[in-house]
């Protein structure tokens, strides 16, 4: 029965362009949602979204996902049931401030010692030495690392834009040393050794946090924490915060700005 009301999902998210990631989250969250809702699916209202929303904060799912269901289940109101949504009634919630979390210098190489697997430590050293996002990594193509300018071409990122961000010396040797190993990719240029598409994003993110545990690294971190470093690291070797903003591809200065917040209160601490 869900799936025809999830297949007018997807269907409606292709006609306005959304990104794939984009449908596949509101598809999880609204596949979640009715699973959990009792009743006919014409009959749900926002109060049903309100009582499903408190039930799930009260068992301590947190505001930025309690926000993602939000979002998904409003798309599927207003475009698959065609049905009035209230802000009033299912307002989105106010989340906790918290400041990116920062490796340092020293657990960046650790962690990259411990990837004994090529293509592991290639993916990572790459995510933190050019400010990339796991989604941006393991969409990378051979044609887009330009070893003659030294840049990366990041295509078709989170803000629905084209960039360019540094390339390092370091990295192209570790790039140029795991394509050679792996038969050297002319398409994907981190292919899924099972599927030759795309590597599942969950997965860069649980061998992160192997090597990380091997490397001693006790902090609980995710994979966007090497965008947070690259970006850190950038501020407190003195590099210009609109470059910095231009690398990350952040649209909103605010989004960089949060690394000077931090950098500020690692030198309070120091």
């Amino acid at each position: 029965m869900n799936e025809i009301y999830l297949e007018q999902l997807s269907t409606e998210a292709a006609i306005r362009n959304l990104t794939e990631t984009t449908a596949r989250t509101y598809s999880y969250y609204v596949s979640s949602f009715l699973k959990l809702t009792e009743g006919k699916i014409e009959c749900l209202t926002c109060a049903d979204v309100r009582e499903f929303l408190l039930k799930r904060k009260a068992e301590g799912i947190s505001a930025s996902t309690l926000n993602l269901y939000n979002s998904s289940v409003r798309f599927f109101f207003r475009h698959v049931l065609h049905k009035l949504w209230d802000d009033e009634v299912v307002p989105r919630m106010k989340l906790d401030y918290h400041l990116p979390e920062i490796l340092t210098r020293e657990e960046i190489e650790v962690l990259l010692a411990e990837a004994k697997n090529i293509k592991h430590k290639a993916m990572l050293a790459t995510m933190y030495s050019s400010g990339l996002r796991v989604s941006e990594v393991i969409h990378l193509h051979y044609d887009d690392i330009f070893r003659s300018t030294m840049k990366i071409h990041v295509r078709n990122s989170k803000s629905r834009s084209d960039r360019y961000t540094i390339l390092s010396k370091r990295n192209l040797e570790l790039l140029t040393e795991y394509w050679y190993a792996s038969g050297k990719p002319r398409g994907i240029l981190f292919p899924s050794g099972s599927t030759n598409g795309y590597i599942d994003s969950n997965s860069v993110n649980q061998f992160l946090k192997r090597y990380a545990k091997k490397a001693g690294i006790k902090r609980n971190f995710s994979s966007h924490a090497l965008r947070h470093s690259f970006a850190c690291h950038l501020l407190e070797a003195g590099v210009d915060r609109h470059y910095i903003q231009e690398l990350l591809g952040h649209r909103d200065p605010k989004s960089t700005e949060v690394y000077y917040d931090k950098k500020n209160v690692m030198e309070r601490n120091w």
